[in-house]
């Protein structure tokens, strides 16, 4: 049956993939992928044949249509990021709403994603949380920033190695310097690193490090 397959791909050690993630992208009608090339280097590690055509959020709006004629053809697509699940900070959304819009079927493979282990290693309460993806780089930064002020609920942030000291200096100035927190860096592969402390004293540790790899940021909650 044609429909859009959303599949997770490793977000760095390349054996964190299932064995139905490998079968989907070796019998796809389609692939889709964020970076062509990024993939590549996947789908040449487990000796798959498919060639991915580039689905990414500079494309995303024009090819969307093109997609769906294809599925509701009787093709079935796949779709991948550079890494983790699609949708994610990622591409994929527009595509699934597109999808469901015009009643094709859309399935989403389990697999890895960057935030779920940064938050269970953070040591931080996991039985409520929010997920807020990456902050606003500019405009309405400070305005979200503000709207958390009052957040309970354990809070998981994305972003980028050139950005971490910045946003913990305003999560810092936000929330307060004792706030708790966690830094995860380069999940799975082999310099993954996980500081915990307060924002103060994961500030000071990154202050005199390189900061290089994939961020995720866990902060508590305001306590009652």
């Amino acid at each position: 049956m044609s429909k859009l397959i959303i599949v997770p791909t490793p977000i760095g050690n390349l054996g964190d993939i299932t064995y139905r993630a490998i079968e989907v992208l070796g019998k796809a009608d389609l692939l889709l992928a964020e970076d062509s090339r990024k993939t590549g280097i996947l789908l040449a590690h487990y000796g798959i044949k498919n060639r991915p055509v580039p689905h990414h959020k500079f494309n995303e709006h024009k090819t969307a249509s093109g997609i769906t004629k294809r599925i509701l053809n009787g093709e079935t697509v796949a779709l991948v990021s550079d890494s983790g699940t699609p949708g994610i900070s990622d591409p994929g959304f527009l595509l699934v709403r597109t999808c469901l819009e015009l009643n094709i079927e859309v399935e989403c493979l389990p697999g890895a994603t960057a935030l779920l282990p940064a938050l269970i290693n953070s040591g931080l309460p996991t039985d409520r949380f929010c997920f807020e993806g990456f902050l606003p780089h500019k405009k309405g930064r400070q305005k979200r920033l503000n709207e958390i002020k009052e957040e309970k609920r354990t809070m998981v942030f994305y972003e980028s190695p050139h950005r971490l000291l910045k946003t913990l200096q305003q999560l810092s100035e936000t929330l307060g310097r004792e706030r708790r927190a966690s830094v995860s860096r380069e999940i799975t592969k082999m310099y993954e690193e996980n500081i915990r402390g307060t924002l103060d004293e994961i500030i000071s540790h990154f202050s005199s490090s390189r900061i290089k790899g994939e961020i995720v940021i866990v902060v508590a909650g305001r306590e009652k």
